[in-house]
């Protein structure tokens, strides 16, 4: 419970006192006489506060237990605060956390639902404003906001100095028909490296978690995850390339550098990159010096006329092992029949 709810506080952007396991179960131990338990508990309210319609609050400090019980109240949270359970403070603890991160998802997803009203044009339109400080209202059509855009533009870039702004990479304007080529490529394009990024993504996650499995860190995994939680948490499995990308391009971006470069190797070198692995086993893998498998069944081979065992027999009726074995025993059955009348006279 302990390591869920610093996971959780570290993606709410929790930066205080209670960083570590063992200040959380100092602080959860006291509970409402711990000055720390109080600051996070009110940090989470105050948060959820601003997402949700609550009426309650933490006012008073440590020594307002009716406050406390009357927002747990309020959220229908099923432990009590009275309790001197430092297992029943962890669970509120975990409860106002989980809280939160509901709130922050069902708001972002009513953000969602309420742009989604607004065309894709539309929400561009707006930022690019936003951005440059342009009033959209100034403008009684969309062509006059674009015109508003390209003076502001034009008046910015004269304040620039020489080629800080390169030029495009897309020289030539394009069809309606070019771009619609142009956005389902990027589509498929789109779909194929989202479907990498996910198995990348997952290979570190299992590289990572495969860390923890030795004795020496289980006892740091609250370090671990401190350092790699935030770095995967910005990690996203979609693109965001699109036909914007393409026009906000430069000529630069056809200047192609490869990643073991000197220029990039002085940022991305690092004391791992020193570390020489020794000798390891020999696990083979090398197609030519594998032996082919022996054959499951043998050769086929064409049939000989007059050859095998059948010709050499000649069949049921000739040769001697065939006919003569069938002949001797027609002949001791008329010896035998002879003898049988010779008896029977």
């Amino acid at each position: 419970m302990e390591c869920d709810i610093l996971d959780s506080l570290e993606q709410l952007g929790y930066e205080g006192p209670v960083k570590g396991e063992a200040d959380l179960l100092q602080a959860a131990k006291g509970g409402l006489t711990s000055a720390e338990y109080v600051d996070l508990c009110r940090w989470l309210v105050s948060r959820l506060k601003s997402l949700c319609d609550l009426e309650g609050s933490i006012t008073s400090g440590s020594d307002d237990v009716t406050s406390m019980r009357g927002l747990l109240k309020e959220l229908c949270c099923p432990y009590d605060i009275v309790k001197e359970n430092t297992e029943d403070h962890l669970k509120i603890l975990l409860f106002l956390s989980s809280e939160l991160q509901a709130a922050q998802i069902a708001s972002s997803r009513g953000n969602c639902l309420q742009g989604q009203n607004e065309s894709l044009a539309s929400r561009e339109l707006r930022k690019i404003c936003e951005t440059l400080t342009v009033s959209p209202l100034e403008g009684n059509n969309v062509a006059e906001v674009l015109s508003l855009i390209q003076d502001k533009v034009d008046t910015l870039l004269k304040k620039c100095p020489n080629g800080a702004v390169g030029k495009p990479a897309l020289k030539q304007s394009l069809s309606s028909e070019q771009w619609e080529k142009l956005h389902h490529m990027n589509t498929v394009l789109s779909s194929e490296y989202e479907c990498r990024r996910r198995m990348l993504i997952k290979r570190l996650d299992v590289t990572i978690q495969s860390f923890g499995w030795s004795d020496r860190a289980k006892v740091k995994v609250d370090s671990m995850a401190r350092a790699y939680q935030p770095k995967r948490h910005n990690l996203r499995a979609e693109s965001t390339v699109d036909a914007t990308t393409l026009l906000a391009a430069r000529e630069d971006v056809c200047n192609i550098v490869k990643t073991s470069s000197g220029v990039n190797r002085e940022k991305t070198a690092c004391a791992v990159n020193k570390i020489q692995m020794g000798r390891v086993p020999d696990r083979g893998g090398r197609p030519s010096e594998i032996q082919a498998p022996a054959p499951e069944m043998p050769l086929w081979k064409a049939r000989q006329d007059g050859g095998g065992d059948w010709g050499r027999r000649g069949g049921w009726g000739g040769g001697r092992g065939g006919g003569g074995k069938w002949q001797g025993g027609r002949q001791n059955q008329e010896g035998h029949g002879g003898k049988r009348r010779r008896y029977q006279y």
